[in-house]
């Protein structure tokens, strides 16, 4: 069966104005989609609930219910158990076949990373980083720990950062922290959370920058965001890997210092006189040799 974008493609140079607007509506706001009524989808994309319908017909569906079962197989992606079995399936019992099939998959990602991430953009995100008053580094589950690491890294290197890692209710004091032209960074795979979601909207509510580190999200919320730098996870059907986003991370930080030398060094020192103040001895931290 085609996918929802695939029925798009087809079927839109035959789609009247207003279907066209509200099949776009339908792939800019797929969540909603899943869980909102007709009435509901048609007040927010300002026409009525009879061209929601319409519109999805018009898609190839048989109505809106069939439309969202087709989204509904769309994101629906393997367990973690479902992954682990996968991968154990290519490396069978041999423990030298599993370091070599896992380090194979983190060239493979490294490699996507230097494909995708052109100089010029690259080069963008770091200035974005410099010119920042302030960076929220968005992360949930694994990614939270990347998350984190990115925060305090960042504040070693003069870059005044935080991590926004919390989930529910709790998310709502995160997203309270970001004011106008701060940088927020998110780390985001796979589906839209609700969280990314509501963050999204806030960025954009309150004037602040964005960038989105991902592999398979560009095309739902890419326009959403100023930069988007693609970064694969290995296998889609494996365990997802994040060597790749912890490389981009890295040279993210050394483009940082590279441009803005003086401020990285000089934080770094500050932070060496505090250790050495808290342990009583002399502490050596600083940015690799070149």
């Amino acid at each position: 069966m085609p996918s929802f974008d695939e029925r798009v493609a087809e079927h839109w140079p035959a789609m009247r104005p207003t279907e066209q607007r509200v099949a776009r509506f339908f792939k800019e706001h797929r969540n909603e989609v899943l869980v909102s009524s007709a009435a509901a989808l048609a007040a927010k994309a300002g026409t009525s609930d009879a061209t929601i319908v319409r519109t999805a017909k018009a898609l190839g569906y048989q109505g809106l219910d069939d439309l969202r079962r087709g989204l509904v197989a769309e994101i629906d992606q393997p367990s973690p158990a479902d992954r682990l079995t996968r991968i154990l399936g290519r490396v069978g019992s041999d423990l030298e076949n599993a370091l070599a099939v896992t380090l194979d998959i983190h060239a493979q990602s490294l490699e996507g990373v230097r494909r995708s991430v052109t100089p010029e953009l690259f080069a963008r995100a770091v200035k974005a980083f410099i010119d920042a008053p302030r960076v929220f580094v968005f992360g949930i589950g694994p990614s939270s720990a990347l998350a984190q690491y990115l925060s305090i890294q960042l504040n070693r290197f003069g870059i005044e950062a935080a991590s926004l890692t919390n989930t529910g209710l709790l998310f709502a004091d995160d997203l309270n922290r970001i004011r106008a032209k701060d940088l927020v960074v998110m780390l985001a795979y796979g589906r839209v959370y609700v969280e990314l979601d509501v963050l999204l909207d806030e960025i954009r509510h309150r004037k602040a920058a964005s960038m989105l580190l991902t592999d398979m999200l560009a095309d739902s919320v890419g326009h959403r965001v100023q930069l988007l730098l693609p970064v694969p996870r290995g296998h889609a059907d494996m365990l997802s890997m994040h060597t790749a986003t912890l490389g981009l991370i890295e040279a993210l930080l050394v483009g940082i210092a590279t441009k803005a030398p003086k401020r990285a060094l000089d934080s770094l020192a500050d932070l060496n006189q505090m250790r050495t103040r808290l342990t009583g001895a002399a502490m050596t931290l600083g940015l690799p040799e070149k």
